[in-house]
Order: C-alpha cells, then structure tokens, then sequence
C-alpha cells in the first residue's frame, strides 16, 4: 500500500498543498478550524512527513549528535540522558554514537553525523582530534566538547576538574590516616586518568611519610578492577597498600569484589577505597563505596545549552565550563576502621 503523500491530505480535507505545509511547520498561521481538518486528515490516513526533504532544504537536521566513549559506563549513560532530556525541549532529537574507545569508530561517527546534517555534535573525544573537528566547525556544523576541556581554546566545551578531583580523593585517605596510598589507573591516553592521577600526587606530596603507587590497569571496568584485586591478594600483608583510588567507580567496584567476595581483606579495615564519578551502584555496593561526584545532569543539560547558544550566534566565540567535583563518604572509608 502507498504511502500517504502531502498531495493526499491536500485532497482529504479540501484544502491546499501549501496549507498543508503551514499546518506542518507553521500552525499558527492556519486558522484554528482549517489547522483541525488537516490534522484530523492527517490521522485518517496516517500520513508521515518526509523529513528528509526538509533537511536538504533547511540544510540541517533536528538532530544532534553525541559521541561518548563508553556507553556502558553509567557515567555517560546519565550524561546522554540529561542531554537527550535537553535537546526535547528544544525540539531536537539526540542520535547516540559510542566509540568504545576506538579512534576510528570515533572518526566514523563523526563523518556520518555530518553527512546527516546534524546540527552540531556533542562529543567526549577519545582524544582531542582538532584538525577533524575544526573542519567540521568550517563547514557549519557546531562541536561541543564533553567532560573534557578544549586544549586550544577553539571549541565550546564542558568538564569537570580532574585535578581537583583526584587531589580531593587522596587528601580524604590520608585525612583518615592512610599512608600507603595506591592510584589504579586507566589507559593514561585518557586525560580524565592523567588529571586524576596529578591530583593524587599532588595530596601526597603534602604529608610527610606518604607514598602514592600507580596499579596500571587495562581499562576502565569492573572486569579490569578485578584483576588488580586479584593481583593485590597475591602480595605479602606488609606490601599491601592501606588506601586506593580508582580512576572510575567501575574500577573500584571490581577491585571491591575481588578484595571482598572472593578473597579475604576487608574494606575499610583493611583497605580504604575511594572511587570517581559516583554511578548509582556506587551506594549500593556490599560495602558502599566513597566516591568523587561529578555533576553528570548539569554536564549533559550544559554541553546542549552551549550548542545552543553557537547555533543562536554562530560568530559567538567558543565557551569554556568547568564544574567542581564533590567528595561523597560512604563505609569504604567511613566505616570502622579500626585495624
């Protein structure tokens, strides 16, 4: 059966075509009883505009692309859905597009949001490929950069202070005492595990007696916290680190279980432990987990509100914002402690 076309519904309710086409994208200019009998021929034949036509025209899309770089992360899951909330009520649709980490795949999605015409693109980068990116700005499609700075200056972007962050989470493990501080870290080509780990040392080097080791870890999730747990279980009790950071709640989750049900020291008694980015399973851990908070409703609503902002007035130079994170203390360092 043929799809219904805007000539169709013209014929339906006895008007036309071009009245049709007000009713779509300009209603108020129809009259309230003419605007009714298109809709209601709209409904009787199920007619579905053709948006594609109008994004050549128009020369973009209602759509905006954001590129995370792991969506199984909770962290960015709840990004994507504050700016999905964000552009709705603008009258945009986010499209989501997940790098996984991957340069390439990055690359990929970049060229296809492009070549659908979005009307700018959110992206946390796997690393900050500017040339790509500022291309893209010249040809007219507006980029936002998210939870990482713009090194340059050259592109709006929304983050969080790592530093701070990572020096808030280590000064909370050597204000409880903790002196044998260990840092696991991600894959170091992430600047959200650099800016971290300098923040970490940065709190170590202010007490006298502290130590800070960095535990290189594969990735980024509870399966790689795992085997740093597992590997921290091999070692004799005295070379046991008494405090751990992770570089992301996923981490320090793995390093929990491995730690905590499969073998046998106990947090915080044995190990203080501390996480970044306090996901919602970061509370409802076997031990809930002391993590860093960062604002990831305000990161999402902000970066569509800079797209905004550079669709509104495309000469308006780039925006920087950067939140401050916060500490949330939970039994994994607030517990009994005694040793």
């Amino acid at each position: 059966m043929r799809a219904a076309s805007i000539k169709d519904v013209a014929n339906h309710a006895g008007v036309a075509v071009g009245t049709v086409s007000n009713v779509l994208n300009y209603p108020e200019r129809v009259a309230s009883k003419t605007r009714d009998r298109v809709q209601t021929s709209i409904a009787e034949l199920g007619f579905v505009r053709n948006d594609v036509a109008r994004q050549l025209r128009a020369g973009h899309s209602r759509t905006i692309g954001l590129v995370v770089l792991d969506i199984g992360n909770p962290f960015f899951s709840s990004v994507a859905r504050a700016a999905e909330d964000a552009a709705a009520e603008g009258g945009s649709a986010v499209v989501l597009g997940n790098s996984g980490h991957d340069a390439r795949r990055e690359l990929h999605y970049i060229d296809l949001f492009e070549e659908q015409r979005v009307q700018g693109v959110l992206i946390s980068p796997v690393t900050e490929n500017s040339k790509r990116l500022a291309a893209l700005t010249a040809r007219g499609t507006k980029v936002v950069l998210v939870d990482s700075p713009s090194s340059e200056g050259e592109f709006s972007s929304v983050s969080v202070d790592d530093v701070s962050g990572g020096y808030m989470a280590t000064k909370h493990l050597l204000d409880i005492g903790r002196r044998k501080i260990a840092f696991v870290a991600g894959p170091q080509q992430f600047h959200q595990v650099t800016d971290r780990l300098s923040g970490a040392m940065r709190a170590v080097t202010e007490v006298p007696g502290a130590t800070l080791e960095v535990l290189q870890a594969a990735d980024l999730t509870v399966l790689a916290g795992r085997g740093i747990g597992d590997s921290l279980v091999e070692r004799e009790r005295s070379l046991l680190p008494d405090g751990l950071f992770c570089a992301n709640d996923l981490l320090a989750l793995g390093v929990m279980q491995s730690l905590t049900v499969l073998h046998t020291l106990r947090i915080p008694q044995d190990v203080a432990l501390v996480g970044y980015d306090d996901i919602d399973f970061a509370a409802s851990a076997v031990v809930p987990l002391s993590s860093i908070r960062q604002p990831t409703a305000l990161i999402g609503r902000t970066a569509v509100e800079l797209l905004t902002e550079q669709l509104g007035d495309p000469s308006a130079p780039p925006r920087s914002i950067v939140f401050k994170p916060e500490l949330v203390i939970r039994e994994s360092t607030a517990g009994n402690t005694g040793r």
